[in-house]
């Protein structure tokens, strides 16, 4: 008798940095709420890390470090800051209702300490010509 196929080695998909912040984005997307994601383009930069791309899966990583879904990219696109509109805004599962409000949430994130520190620009801030990684997806399997 064959032994069955390992699972499918997917990529990880890193929502925050592990703790509370990551923790309340994975019930969101777990719960359905939260069905798109706004990253910097400085990051993938700076990580050497490839753009998503539209019907990529990757498996989502809670703060344990555990596979707890696997999700495909529906959508990605790359655009200035100060052109994410209300829709992404409010499909990011976080209570926010207005696109100034999600700025707000997202700009204290990408101006932490942690994130400047992953960025190695203990300067760095955004403005509306900032370009982002704007992505949909949809969950595919719930692992956890």
């Amino acid at each position: 008798m064959t032994p069955p196929e390992p699972p499918e080695s997917l990529e990880p998909y890193l929502l925050a940095f592990p703790g509370p912040l990551r923790d309340r984005l994975v019930a969101a997307v777990l719960s359905g709420e939260k069905t798109s994601t706004t990253g910097l383009l400085a990051a993938y930069e700076v990580e050497d890390e490839p753009l998503p791309v539209a019907g990529a899966r990757s498996a989502l990583i809670d703060s344990e470090g555990r596979e707890v879904a696997v999700l495909e990219v529906t959508e990605v696109r790359v655009l200035p800051l100060g052109e994410v509109g209300l829709r992404h805004a409010l499909d990011e599962g976080e209570g926010y209702r207005s696109v100034a409000e999600w700025r707000a949430g997202h700009e204290e994130f990408w101006h932490s300490a942690e994130m400047r520190e992953a960025l190695g620009d203990p300067d760095f801030t955004v403005d509306d010509t900032t370009m982002v990684v704007a992505e949909r997806f949809r969950v595919v399997e719930v692992r956890a």
